[in-house]
């Protein structure tokens, strides 16, 4: 997603700066261009050259220094940046970008950038915390600029809180999060469901299903890197949340149920994707079962069907998809589906496909809608993802 982005890394005074390193590196696998501009404070704790060998370009520290080509100089390169990201950020260059001073390479530049900023405060805890800090990060969001909250945990002065500087994982996200798509979704409220359900039937034993999650955490991310605002209720799985999304953790259908039912009437597009199991034990007298011994037989009832009360709930101008998972006469079980559950679109794929359905990181669909099926081939679930917001967002006239 960050191939062939500009990326203006600017490293501040801050005993975090060797973490720059890792992150240049990490955005060069990218295939990110890089460039890279210090302050002079940053030099004391990591030298110039280290970030020069890891970029191919000079690393810029004096905004009168000549000793470098013409077009690289700080106007050019604001010009040519996709995005900025200063990590780790310091209280002072923090302070200076707030209240317009631009004195040296780093702020004369972010000063003439016109493309996304995001800062990484890396500091000690009480500097973090400290009221005029804090202004000046208030006042920075106001203009625009976009803060990543600093960790939590042992710093390098000795004391634990806040002001680590964030991992690098979470920082080339926020970088993503920015610049990676187009943001036509931005004002939408989504709420994506993904995982299974899990339904206790004694102490020991569960229902559940094969859902590993990847589909619907796919479509969380995407829905966010487009500028949503976006909740995901999510199952038991071993997935790691994608970072700037709400999550919900639910374990039962009614879980989900009341966690879904609850946000749906916020939100102006709902996509479930999860795979609900449909029983759950029933309450027995255990006096009235008349069981045998040895008999582990448990009486079992429906759970509440989320997708079918979200259809009759739908407020207008809401868009609600649904997930369709068969092993045959898929189009024909789709269509009814559709109609039944009074979806905009349900989302079909045939689970005997190579290819396709649980645990895979490829998806081969159909997207079903009353006035069309459109079968796309072997994707990428995070493509497929995209490829459904898109006809989403078709439906809706954007």
């Amino acid at each position: 997603m960050l191939r062939g982005k500009t990326i203006l890394l600017g490293v501040t005074g801050s005993i975090a700066a060797y973490k720059a390193a890792n992150l240049t590196s990490l955005l060069k696998k990218r295939g990110c261009d890089v460039h890279v501009i210090m302050t002079q404070n940053a030099t004391n704790f990591i030298n110039p050259i280290t970030f020069e060998t890891l970029t191919e370009h000079k690393c810029l520290i004096d905004t009168f220094d000549r000793n470098f080509q013409y077009n690289v100089e700080h106007i050019a390169l604001a010009k040519k940046a996709d995005g900025v990201l200063i990590a780790p950020a310091s209280a002072n260059v923090i302070g200076k970008m707030a209240n317009g001073i631009a004195d040296d390479m780093l702020t004369t530049t972010v000063m003439a950038c016109t493309c996304p900023v995001i800062l990484a405060p890396a500091m000690n805890t009480n500097m973090f915390r400290n009221p005029i800090v804090q202004d000046n990060m208030d006042k920075l969001r106001r203009f625009g600029y976009h803060i990543v909250q600093p960790a939590t945990g042992l710093l390098a002065c000795g004391d634990v809180g806040e002001g680590k500087m964030p991992e690098e994982s979470l920082l080339i996200a926020a970088i993503e999060k920015e610049i990676a798509c187009a943001k036509d979704m931005t004002g939408m409220n989504v709420l994506v469901t993904a995982g299974p359900t899990q339904e206790s039937m004694d102490p020991v034993r569960y229902i559940t299903n094969h859902s590993t999650g990847k589909m619907g955490y796919e479509l969380a991310k995407a829905a966010m890197l487009r500028g949503a605002k976006v909740t995901l209720v999510s199952g038991q799985t071993s997935l790691t949340p994608p970072p700037f999304v709400d999550v919900v953790k639910i374990k039962s259908a009614q879980d989900m149920f009341e966690a879904v039912t609850s946000r749906a009437p916020e939100c102006d597009l709902v996509i479930k994707a999860a795979a609900v199991a449909d029983y759950t034990p029933a309450t027995v007298n255990e006096d009235k079962t008349k069981k045998k011994d040895g008999d582990m037989s448990i009486p079992l009832v429906r759970t509440q069907d989320i997708l079918k009360y979200l259809g009759e709930h739908k407020k207008p101008g809401q868009q609600l998809c649904g997930f369709s998972m068969e092993t045959r006469d898929m189009l024909e079980n789709s269509r009814v589906k559709l109609e039944k559950k009074n979806a905009d679109m349900i989302v079909a794929n045939n689970l005997k496909v190579s290819g396709a359905g649980f645990g895979t990181d490829t998806n081969i669909v159909t997207l079903i809608t009353r006035d069309n099926v459109e079968e796309l081939p072997i994707m990428s679930k995070a493509e497929v993802a995209h490829a459904i917001l898109d006809k989403l967002k078709a439906m809706r006239g954007e």
